[in-house]
């Protein structure tokens, strides 16, 4: 089956790195994201990636400790940029060629983002790994995958968590919850479902792109997403329902 997204934005969480150890890489599990990620590169899509650092730092654990809030997330970036390295060296073992480019500079060790150049790394069919969020405090890595997702002209962002899409309530605590397969942004909204931060919502509804919350830790999930089949939750402009 073809793809049917041939560019797509895909946002892993620092968490998902860590499985089930309290903290830090394990390596089972980036190997698992690194064969989901080379299954869709062979299918020629061309994939940029926005991680989290939260499974070594993350700023709003640093500023419940009084840590001002702009220096722990300046932090967290950089957190982020070590598991962008992880991830980069991880695809080149398998075999993948990536790049890691940072909002913040660090020119020793990453690229910094240089939007021309992700785009034509893409184009070469590299995976590009963008790291330190947006470079700014006070914004999240979800607000970073949607702008990046819209600077790169992805057709839609991708958000890999640990639940296989969004529902009605918290599954965990109310086994009657039921899992969305497709709903709008206005819906969301009404419901006040928690699918991304206002700010990275706001800006993927106003760019009219899509987005699909899936399980990185499903088999073959995310190929699928990419194929077009249905796999976690696909959230979608009001008029592309109709």
């Amino acid at each position: 089956m073809s793809p049917r997204y041939r560019r797509i934005l895909l946002k892993l969480s620092g968490e998902a790195l860590m499985g089930g150890d309290a903290y830090g890489i394990n390596r089972q599990v980036i190997g698992d994201i690194v064969a989901e990620i080379k299954a869709v590169v062979e299918m020629g899509v061309e994939i940029g990636v926005v991680i989290g650092g939260g499974n070594i730092f993350r700023g709003m654990a640093g500023t419940a400790t009084g840590m001002d809030r702009a220096t722990a997330d300046y932090m967290g970036m950089l957190a982020t940029v070590m598991n962008a390295m992880a991830l980069s060296d991880a695809l080149r073992q398998a075999g993948i060629t990536a790049r890691v480019q940072s909002a913040l500079r660090v020119d020793q060790v990453v690229e910094p983002y240089i939007r021309g150049k992700a785009i034509r790394y893409l184009e070469e069919g590299k995976v590009v790994i963008f790291a330190a969020g947006t470079g700014n405090p006070f914004f999240t890595t979800d607000t970073a995958a949607a702008l990046r997702g819209s600077e790169i002209g992805a057709q839609i962002v991708l958000k890999a968590t640990k639940v296989d899409g969004i529902y009605s309530d918290d599954p965990k605590k109310n086994p009657a919850a039921t899992r969305y397969d497709r709903i709008s942004f206005d819906e969301v909204i009404a419901r006040n479902l928690a699918v991304m931060d206002a700010t990275a919502f706001a800006l993927c509804r106003d760019q009219r792109l899509p987005i699909n919350v899936f399980s990185i830790f499903k088999a073959g999930a995310l190929k699928r997403v990419v194929q077009g089949e249905n796999e976690g939750t696909l959230v979608v402009f009001q008029k592309m329902e109709e």
